[in-house]
């Protein structure tokens, strides 16, 4: 009868252990332990030597091989009296027999972890020094002793030794925690496979289409959290990370006080983040409410960004999720402190400005670092995934090649009335980077860097002008507008021009191009095409 799994019976004594690791944090205390609880070690080339500097025993893996590592260490591990002795299943005793014939001794425990591709690859080395960082050896030593973890322990992470000495000093790891340790090898080696294959498809590979993006897209994703629930009550719902190249990102930021994110937290605190990065160095407020702006400003500071934000919209505004590019002072937070707010969204939090918000029990204080620009997304669909260029605002209006693009006033065409005055064009400019944070179809008034007006999400363009126009009330008229497409017809803009706003500002496009500019110019408001779209669907 078989020993309960997790069971006493079912542990390992760790007796022998393979050490061969690049990493070699914490591997000092490891192997002292192991030393002093009598376990044999076997150790590759650093990891041999940082032993032996130590005036422990051990013994190099050349001379339980008979054979020198060679091909500048390409070959080291790669030998029948290593492997033989990881991929022995001592359950059988055809295997051990086996062993007992080639005079291979098993191994109890093995740690590995991997040379450093993904380091160095973000480092910008060439080619050929990151495929040197292609570990062979390694992932072979790594999934055998994973494989066979019913006789053999495999540990890949610094922050398991101390459990692993733990375990010697138990009797050994129990079936169960062996298969757990098998498991995270195998997401370790599948990380690291899934990082070389996408260098080696997207920089080695001329993929000769000229499309830019990749034949084959692979990922891993390590689970950070389960989330009270999804969109709805009864949808099930958890929060995961990239398991490689990690970017900076809502999702590891770091969570400072309050109720637990949810799913709509999430999604809504990622928009908001983005969109509070939109503007360049200026001071940024964005207000989100279900993905859609409830409010968006620039400021002389960011308590000033926020009372121009929140006035957009009071009402909305209440039960949204806010987010700044400068840190929380304490006049933000004063100013806060008493509307309902789920999330606050920055990258850092004045101590004094703590102090009044976590106060609020439930207010969620998420502190993340500023966006990476740049990359794609993506946005599964049934049976597949799209991937796109992230549709970002640069600063200076610039692609990711450097080039100009139509996010750059300097390059916009005036098609009616007088060129705007300094004062107008920062508005028109505001108007324009505010835009992309709207759902289409989006309309944006604004005055004085300020969202003063939004429409968002409607199935027409002239709903959204209505929309932003009614939301906008009196605050309309002087205002300037910004539309995240063309004007399919004129009477979009004419809705615009009745209330009473001076400038526009649209991509053009349209095959009614003509009909729109002759309405603006009837009313002699100032128009530019931007001759770039801001779809957000």
């Amino acid at each position: 009868m078989s020993p309960e799994i997790g069971s006493e019976m079912d542990k390992i004594a760790i007796r022998r252990a393979l050490i061969s690791v690049y990493d070699k944090t914490g591997l000092e205390d490891l192997v002292r332990g192991l030393h002093d609880a009598g376990v044999v070690l076997v150790s590759t080339g650093g990891s041999a030597a940082l032993i032996e500097s130590l005036g422990l025993p051990v013994t190099k893996v050349e001379d339980l091989t008979g054979f020198p590592e060679c091909l500048d260490g390409r070959v080291k591990t790669l030998h029948p009296r290593v492997h033989a002795g990881i991929l022995a299943d001592r359950r059988l005793e055809s295997h051990v027999q086996q062993l007992a014939e080639l005079e291979v001794e098993p191994f109890d425990l093995v740690v590995s972890n991997l040379y450093p591709f993904t380091a160095t690859v973000m480092s910008g080395a060439t080619p050929d020094e990151c495929v040197e960082q292609i570990d062979i050896g390694g992932p072979s030593m790594v999934r055998a002793a994973a494989k066979n973890h019913p006789s053999v322990a495999i540990v890949t992470s610094p922050d398991a030794y101390a459990d692993v000495l733990a375990a010697v000093a138990a009797g050994g790891f129990t079936l169960a925690e062996r298969r757990a340790l098998a498991s995270a090898a195998f997401v370790h080696t599948a990380t690291y496979d899934v990082h070389v294959a996408s260098w080696m498809g997207n920089v080695l590979t001329d993929t000769s289409d000229g499309s830019g993006f990749p034949a084959w897209v692979g990922a891993t994703w390590d689970r950070a959290s389960v989330l009270r629930y999804g969109e709805n009550p009864h949808q099930a719902a958890a929060l995961y990370t990239n398991g490689f190249q990690p970017a900076p990102g809502l999702a590891q930021g770091r969570q400072l006080h309050g109720k637990e994110m949810s799913y709509n937290n999430y999604i809504d605190a990622d928009a908001a983040h983005r969109a509070a990065y939109d503007h360049g160095d200026q001071p940024t407020v964005a207000i989100i409410k279900h993905a859609n702006p409830c409010g968006i400003a620039v400021g002389s500071d960011i308590a000033d960004a926020h009372r121009k934000a929140h006035a957009c919209d009071p009402v909305s505004a209440y039960g949204g999720i806010i987010a700044t590019n400068r840190p929380v002072t304490r006049e933000l937070a004063e100013q806060v402190k008493d509307v309902f707010t789920e999330v606050i969204v920055a990258p850092s939090f004045d101590a004094d400005a703590l102090e009044v918000l976590t106060a609020k029990k439930n207010l969620r204080l998420m502190e993340v670092a500023a966006p990476g620009v740049g990359g794609v997304e993506t946005r599964p669909i049934s049976g597949g995934l799209l991937m796109q260029h992230r549709d970002a605002i640069n600063a200076e209006g610039k692609d990711a090649d450097g080039n100009a693009t139509g996010d750059d006033p300097a390059h916009w065409r005036l098609v009616s009335g007088e060129p705007a005055d300094e004062a107008t064009l920062a508005d028109l400019t505001f108007a324009w980077r505010a835009i992309r944070a709207v759902k289409s179809n989006a309309i944006l008034l604004a005055s004085g860097g300020a969202s003063v007006g939004v429409g968002m999400g409607q199935v027409n363009r002239v709903d959204s002008c209505n929309l932003a126009v009614t939301r906008a009330g009196e605050r309309a008229a002087g205002a300037v507008a910004a539309s995240d497409a063309f004007f399919p017809f004129a009477d979009g803009p004419q809705i615009l021009i009745d209330a009473g706003v001076r400038a526009i500002v649209a991509p053009g496009g349209s095959i009614r191009d003509e009909e729109v500019i002759a309405a603006a110019q009837a009313a002699g408001v100032t128009t530019y095409f931007t001759g770039t779209r801001h779809f957000a669907h």
